[in-house]
């Protein structure tokens, strides 16, 4: 799906905003759609290099069916090249190397979905763009069956490949790496503008969306950069969860310290002061504030540690003291 012929067998990929021009024989940026003989065919299909039961938090997802389980698959592969990627050794494919993975059809995991009491599929781990055509293969029979779908994403879909999964998709969560072209282009290999363009295009189609900022250091980590991500984010909707993250040394990013427990402190009250009403601060368990409070009257919710939930006040999508709507699916 998503290409179009050249001339000299060479295509052009519109799945994602790269939009890779691929000689005959080449794979794309991804590493995982092929063009053979002029026609571009995808190498992962069904390839399925993890799958789990998570809980929905995991996502992180916290206003979406909090509690929950999450039946979560991957293949191999990305479309980013970001230098502290957690999962590297499944999203980081050298040229031309043989695909990893165990086949699975897509009946065989809604089964497993609904044997295991999941709400949702999520499609995660690394990149669910590379894998959307078994990616909407799945959704469309997790529909059938009343389950829900979920991407946690980059967000370098394009808007052609969003709007045709879009009927499918319930929620997902979008990686806002950074407010800043050079370091998308340097740290990623992506650009800013496209992400930006798919966390607005989220909205307008009414998906649930959330927004993850890993906080790295030396990286993103100035007050100044937060402020516009957080700004940006409440300017396309100040019902948007903001997950702000706590970066660890990862792949090739090892010489940056540990983000500081006080700068994603800081973090959440930037947020808030930009008009945020769910800000939550991860990767810090029992330090950080996990937890769900009305945007109203400030009364505490769902309270959290880690991907665990200790209490959930919340009455029919509602306050229970003041009846404020508090956003989401809860």
């Amino acid at each position: 799906m998503f290409y179009e012929k050249l001339a000299d067998n060479r295509v052009k990929c519109h799945l994602c905003n790269h939009f890779c021009v691929i000689g005959e024989n080449k794979r794309g940026i991804c590493s995982v759609r092929e063009n053979r003989d002029g026609t571009l065919y995808s190498l992962v299909y069904g390839r399925l290099v993890a799958s789990d039961v998570d809980p929905i938090e995991k996502k992180p997802l916290f206003n979406f069916l909090p509690g929950t389980r999450s039946f979560s698959i991957a293949t191999a592969g990305c479309n980013l090249r970001c230098l502290w990627c957690q999962n590297w050794y499944i999203s980081q494919l050298k040229s031309k190397q043989e695909i990893p993975g165990q086949d699975m059809a897509p009946e065989e995991v809604v089964d497993l979905a609904i044997r295991n009491n999941c709400k949702t599929i999520a499609y995660t781990y690394t990149e669910p763009t590379i894998f959307i055509e078994f990616a909407l293969d799945v959704m469309k029979l997790a529909h059938n069956a009343g389950i829900k779908n979920v991407f946690v994403t980059n967000g370098y879909i394009s808007s052609e490949a969003l709007l045709e999964i879009s009927p499918y998709l319930d929620a997902g969560n979008i990686d806002l790496k950074a407010f800043n072209e050079k370091t998308y282009r340097k740290m990623c290999g992506a650009g800013l503008a496209p992400v930006l363009e798919t966390i607005r295009l989220y909205r307008e189609l009414g998906i649930w969306l959330e927004v993850t900022t890993l906080v790295v250091s030396t990286v993103n980590d100035s007050e100044e950069e937060l402020r516009e991500i957080a700004r940006f984010i409440a300017d396309v909707g100040v019902e948007i969860p903001w997950h702000i993250t706590r970066f660890h040394p990862q792949y090739k990013f090892l010489d940056a310290p540990s983000t500081r427990i006080e700068i994603l402190h800081r973090a959440r009250e930037i947020g808030i002061e930009e008009g945020l009403r769910y800000v939550y601060e991860g990767n810090i368990p029992g330090t950080g504030n996990e937890n769900t409070y009305c945007y109203q009257c400030n009364k505490l919710l769902i309270e959290r540690f880690g991907f665990s939930i200790l209490l959930d006040k919340i009455e029919n999508g509602k306050c229970y003291n003041c009846g404020a709507e508090i956003d989401g699916l809860l």
